[in-house]
């Protein structure tokens, strides 16, 4: 089974490459945050978690749904982590997880694919996102493979910034960055109501017409790069960038 987290399509789309190859059932992991729904099911044989790499590791609200579900002892798990520009030690992190869930590490790999993070970087055009992808090819035929072989991922040598980054850098990242007071709507908005709906965390609400933001962000991007008037904004960060969709995810 292919669990997915994707807030900008990236992820999705690596998940749906999986699926194409193995056959395996796909499991949006959005929806079942979004429901409040755990695991609970009959416990696939493999799991497959296609997520995006938050800060060098998993994403903390997809590791506290894997950790609160109900999976049986020994399950093989598999991780590959979409990322801008790596995963660091994201590996030491997904081992550690699957030794307290008792499941079977079958390895961590990332998939380098257009940067989506525009709270606080360049976003590329969509043409330059589709050279990217292009050049992700061989990564990803090399993933499809070792899973549909049941082999381990092949993982990458961690240097000593990839380790600090995954290490005190990750747990400096939700506290100082990781808010949601500076999302906003310009007089565009037309209170459809697509910035509820897509929000993992049910962290946004209409009120008046126009959306408001809690503050359960996690910085998936879903609302902004999703808003069909593109009239949302995060703060000054996000002016006159591109609002980055997978190209092939649209």
């Amino acid at each position: 089974m292919i669990f997915y987290f994707s807030g900008t399509g990236n992820s999705r789309f690596i998940a749906k490459r999986i699926q194409e190859k193995t056959g395996d059932e796909m499991y949006s992991l959005n929806e079942a945050i979004k429901q409040k729904k755990i695991f609970s099911g009959k416990t696939p044989e493999t799991a497959v978690f296609v997520v995006p790499a938050y800060a060098w590791r998993i994403p903390e609200i997809v590791e506290t749904w894997i950790r609160k579900s109900k999976f049986d002892i020994g399950m093989k798990a598999y991780f590959v982590m979409t990322c801008g520009d790596g995963i660091g030690n994201a590996a030491k992190y997904a081992r550690k997880l699957c030794e307290d869930k008792v499941f079977t590490y079958m390895g961590c790999a990332g998939i380098l694919m257009p940067e989506n993070y525009l709270a606080m970087f360049r976003v590329p055009s969509e043409e330059e996102a589709k050279n990217i992808i292009a050049d992700a090819e061989p990564k990803i035929r090399q993933v499809e493979e070792q899973i549909l072989a049941g082999d381990p991922l092949t993982e990458e040598p961690v240097s000593m910034l990839g380790a600090v980054c995954s290490g005190p850098v990750n747990l400096l990242f939700y506290p100082l960055f990781v808010h949601a007071n500076k999302f906003n709507v310009d007089n565009c908005c037309t209170g459809c109501g697509k910035c509820v709906k897509v929000c993992p965390l049910n962290n946004i609400q209409l009120v008046n017409g126009r959306p408001q933001w809690g503050d359960k962000c996690t910085h998936c991007m879903a609302c902004i790069t999703q808003c069909p008037a593109k009239s949302i904004e995060y703060g000054k960060k996000s002016l006159g960038k591109p609002r980055y969709r997978c190209p092939y995810e649209k």
